[in-house]
């Protein structure tokens, strides 16, 4: 991707401006997704992915950026300027994104591209193209705690002003509870992937994994690619995708963005990246209603997350 096209990209969010707005959310399936996702899921749907694709799947905010740049650099033996060739969402189309014209939806991007092609999407299991489970498309799925995933998803969609008016804190908790954001349920959609994990032949990962141990964790995704990379390889990798050095590349941090899609007076894109946020927003109360919930909701379900407490 020439530097050219990175510019075109940006212009046409630019372009899009007037046409740049809060979009209503509007069900498929129960699914709540933006407009101009759920008016173009029958061209989402219809989607053929190569068998060589490579298919990254997270709720919201869960390390999607993060697992993206890790499988371009392994892709491309660590080659850090090769990786910095065009923004990650150029690089990395998201699957489903529709936005107003002239910005190029992830199917338009993806006709331009030759595979392999690291595709992104945030559809919840039972809303992917059957294609990709045809293909037998590698498939690697991030999950990240509960209590994180709200708290980072409630400051993206501050400053997201594509996303629906998140409302106050409190509010937003509840929201999370009951599925009613863009893409739905956090808790189906763990559980979703997961129950498919084997016979899909995914890689479910945990945020808190990588977090804890990226270099673990790297060689993990690096042998269910099937590729080979050096120790040195390895260890640059894990530096190049720290949160700093991300927060800092203009290819990976959103830059490529304008304010008035993605306000960053009101927040970064890449916030903060931790674990244990989630104490820094909760009071006890809701703490403790939250857990409660969780438990209901998890009932039955033995996917190892690390504890909300």
């Amino acid at each position: 991707m020439s530097e050219q096209e990175e510019v075109s990209y940006s212009e046409a969010i630019q372009k899009a401006n007037d046409s740049i707005s809060r979009f209503p959310l509007i069900p498929i399936r129960g699914i709540p997704l933006m407009n101009y996702i759920a008016n173009n899921f029958d061209s989402i749907q219809a989607f053929r992915p190569d068998p060589s694709d490579i298919f990254i799947a997270t709720y919201p905010k869960a390390g999607t950026t993060w697992t993206q740049e890790i499988v371009d650099l392994l892709l491309h033996n660590g080659d850090a300027e090769f990786c910095k060739r065009a923004p990650t969402p150029v690089r990395s189309p998201f699957l489903e994104m529709f936005s107003p014209p002239p910005i190029p939806s992830g199917l338009e991007l993806l006709s331009k591209m030759v595979p392999p092609r690291i595709i992104k999407t945030h559809l919840p299991f039972q809303l992917v193209p059957t294609g990709f489970w045809e293909s037998k498309c590698k498939t690697i799925y991030v999950a990240r705690n509960a209590k994180d995933n709200v708290v980072s998803y409630f400051h993206f969609d501050k400053m997201n002003l594509t996303q629906p008016e998140p409302g106050p804190w409190d509010g937003y908790v509840h929201k999370f509870m009951r599925g009613e954001l863009s893409w739905g349920s956090w808790y189906d959609h763990v559980k979703g992937y997961w129950a498919e994990r084997e016979k899909r032949n995914i890689l479910y990962l945990f945020f808190e994994d990588i977090k804890e141990n990226p270099q673990r964790e790297i060689e993990r995704i690096m042998r269910y690619l099937d590729l080979s990379v050096s120790d040195e390889v390895i260890s640059q990798i894990v530096e190049l995708t720290s949160f700093k050095s991300m927060k800092e590349n203009p290819m990976t941090n959103y830059s490529c963005v304008p304010a008035t899609v993605f306000d960053n007076s009101v927040s970064s894109f890449m916030r903060k990246g931790e674990v244990g946020d989630w104490k820094n927003h909760f009071t006890p109360e809701q703490s403790k209603m939250f857990e409660e919930d969780y438990e209901k909701q998890m009932k039955g379900v033995d996917i190892p997350f690390r504890s909300l407490i």
